[in-house]
């Protein structure tokens, strides 16, 4: 069967966040089946080491550092993120690479027999859903195997190898932690990010409740590295940490730098980073804040030159660094071999390799335009209130007087009235105030089941009294945001990593439609 036919496929199930009808309830979750699943595949997730991401906002960030820190090292590393911007091959790669469409169709079309024979014996009560299913093919195919299985009289035995199975794999968690497709593995590490609202329904109205359903992924005898962060949240994991036998809790705190004041910075003591003005200012297009300073690791100096700008991705790349030491055995990183077998050769200058390789698109990521006469894109995937605090403040750094245009839209289970509190008055040509009067507010719709409707969009627009338009489809949004921009000016595009990945893919590839 075709790469094509695959992805049809895979899509025709749903999405599992979709909401529930009265022939088809909202799915609830259930690891016993995502075990079943794994069991008659021949439990490939066992087969490799690997770290385990939760959190609400920056999970992808760290998970892509850290992949590419190892990657550095020279360990041969996965990677599987969720969701994607464009192809969902994204969400699964080896070294930065995209598995291929033959080996994604192969493994998928394998999977899904599987899964339809445990239905039809009654060993599972349904169909897996479009994550568990993708989470499957991720572990067969960081695991070597073929897709094929070893004997055909057993159909549901152990795959054969395709090749070896990775060094080690860096997972993200899809939603939550306790409940999701990839808490089924045993990681070295579990790793925490930023928490705070999102997926209510899912997960629970308070912080305290969405912190203990991620707090899922923790083991006995396993190591925590978090940050401190929300006081709900620190109470949250100090109690589940509390309770979980011989967990080891690391806090990333040392490996965020002090804030800079605005002006030079000339401090001089160990870990402070080495800023002045210009690297702070000049290095990043449109003033965007770089993440480039110097910590002290080992009593040696630590270079962190990040790709991925913002001051809020400093404790992203925090994560990663004190995720790479706890991997590597402080006693055997510096020779030649390591001779426990989840210890990592990890050194400084693969650190600062690794975190200067990292790609992570699509996270205030700037495109110059390719046209003259067009303004640059800003995109940036905030969807939540949370991640649109964070871009509200990446675009403080703007020059106030730089004509802006917002193209916006978002799923309808996310906090649409909090977020345009959040991030339409930044573009209120209305104000009064005379470096806002060109600005403009586009919505756009988004091609999803969970999209919020063009009326709800502007509806929002509408109670803040600030000017808005809805263009027919993303693409006709785009086309506008550049006609109304003056060349000097720039465009943002935010609130779904569905809008960003349309539009991305549009400035990318002009003229194309997405895979």
């Amino acid at each position: 069967m075709s790469y094509i036919a695959a992805v049809d496929h895979l899509y025709a199930l749903g999405h599992e966040l979709a909401p529930g009808t009265a022939a088809a309830p909202r799915r609830k979750f259930d690891l016993a089946h995502m075990r079943t699943l794994m069991a008659a595949l021949g439990d490939p997730q066992n087969t490799f080491p690997s770290v385990l991401i939760a959190g609400t906002n920056g999970k992808g960030s760290t998970a892509s550092t850290l992949a590419s820190i190892l990657t550095a090292a020279g360990y041969r590393t996965a990677l599987y993120t969720s969701p994607h911007l464009i192809r969902v091959n994204e969400r699964i790669q080896i070294d930065g690479h995209q598995i291929p469409d033959d080996d994604f169709a192969r493994l998928y079309f394998q999977v899904d027999n599987v899964a339809n024979r445990l239905v039809a014996s009654g060993t599972l009560p349904h169909h897996p859903s479009f994550f568990e299913i993708l989470t499957a093919l991720a572990f067969l195919y960081f695991a070597g195997r073929t897709g094929e299985p070893t004997s055909h009289d057993a159909p549901e035995a152990p795959f054969a190898l395709r090749g070896a199975a990775v060094d080690i794999a860096v997972l993200e968690v899809g939603l939550g932690g306790r409940l999701d497709a990839t808490n089924i593995v045993e990681p070295l590490l579990s790793i925490i990010t930023d928490i705070a609202l999102d997926h209510q329904d899912y997960l629970g109205n308070t912080i305290a409740a969405i912190t203990r359903e991620k707090a899922g992924i923790l083991r006995p005898n396993g190591t925590l590295i978090t940050l401190p962060q929300h006081p709900e949240a620190n109470q949250t994991l100090g109690e589940v940490a509390a309770v979980t036998p011989n967990l080891t809790a690391i806090s990333a705190a040392p490996y965020i730098p002090p804030t800079p004041p605005q002006s030079h910075v000339t401090s001089t003591e160990v870990g402070a980073p080495r800023l002045d003005s210009e690297t702070w200012v000049h290095e990043a297009p449109q003033t965007l804040t770089p993440n480039h300073y110097t910590l002290t690791l080992d009593n040696q100096p630590l270079e962190v030159n990040s790709p991925l700008p913002g001051q809020h991705q400093q404790r992203n790349i925090a994560l990663a660094i004190a995720a790479a030491i706890a991997l590597r055995n402080q006693k055997s990183y510096k020779s030649d071999s390591t001779s426990n077998q989840i210890s990592y050769k990890i050194t400084n200058a693969n650190i600062e390799a690794g975190i200067r390789n990292t790609s992570w698109p699509g996270r205030l990521e700037l495109i110059p335009s390719s046209t003259p006469g067009h303004p640059p894109l800003l995109l940036d995937v905030a969807h939540n209130p949370a991640g649109a605090w964070t871009l509200r403040a990446a675009i403080a750094e703007l020059p106030s007087s730089q004509p802006r245009t917002l193209i916006f839209s978002c799923l309808r289970d996310k906090s649409l009235k909090e977020m345009s509190q959040i991030l339409l008055p930044l573009f209120d040509a209305n104000s009064g105030d005379l470096d806002r009067a060109r600005d403009h507010v586009i919505l756009a719709p988004i091609d999803n089941p969970r999209a919020a409707s063009l009326t709800d969009l502007l509806a929002a627009a509408h109670d803040l009294d600030i000017p808005a338009h809805a263009a027919p489809h993303i693409t006709a949004a785009l086309a506008e945001a550049r006609a109304i921009t003056p060349p000097d000016g720039i465009i943002i595009a935010t609130g779904s990593v569905y809008l960003v990945g349309e539009i991305r893919h549009l400035a990318l590839h002009e003229g194309a439609t997405p895979a």
